[in-house]
């Protein structure tokens, strides 16, 4: 079985994963530009019980419509590992970035598009959605 690790930049904070991620996505919606300082972000979702949490963190609680999500960093670096959304328990979103492994899956889908950098090229195996992934698809891997 796979196990990965994520941390911070200090590596005070970290998030161990057993097992192949349930989804991988890239969201380019204006709050994940804002709190990732890129063009999007991109996260890893997990199974609870495939992951293992370690280290203090700060939580930056989001709500968005009828939905919360917290999102975990280290309170000495500033780095954002993971976070959890209240519409799906039992899952945790981990940065893919924290992961610093370029041979990581890609991701499966692709939303929030309609606030995508026009420069992205999205590839074509990669499903796309123009708000969030119950929206209207905009394109189809």
């Amino acid at each position: 079985m796979t196990a990965r690790r994520a941390s911070c930049c200090c590596g005070a904070l970290s998030a161990e994963a057993e097992g192949e991620p349930a989804a991988i996505s890239l969201c380019h919606c204006l709050e994940c530009q804002r709190r990732t300082g890129a063009p999007f972000g991109i996260g890893a979702y997990y199974d609870a019980g495939q992951v293992r949490l370690g280290g203090a963190s700060t939580v930056y609680e989001r709500t968005v419509g009828s939905r919360k999500l917290a999102f975990h960093f280290c309170p000495r670096c500033g780095s954002t590992v993971y976070w959890t959304a209240e519409n799906h328990p039992g899952r945790v979103g981990i940065a893919v970035g924290a992961f610093g492994d370029p041979h990581f899956p890609k991701p499966m889908r692709s939303v929030f598009e309609r606030s995508r950098h026009q420069w992205i090229e999205m590839p074509a195996d990669i499903a796309g959605f123009s708000a969030g992934r119950d929206s209207t698809p905009s394109r189809r891997a």
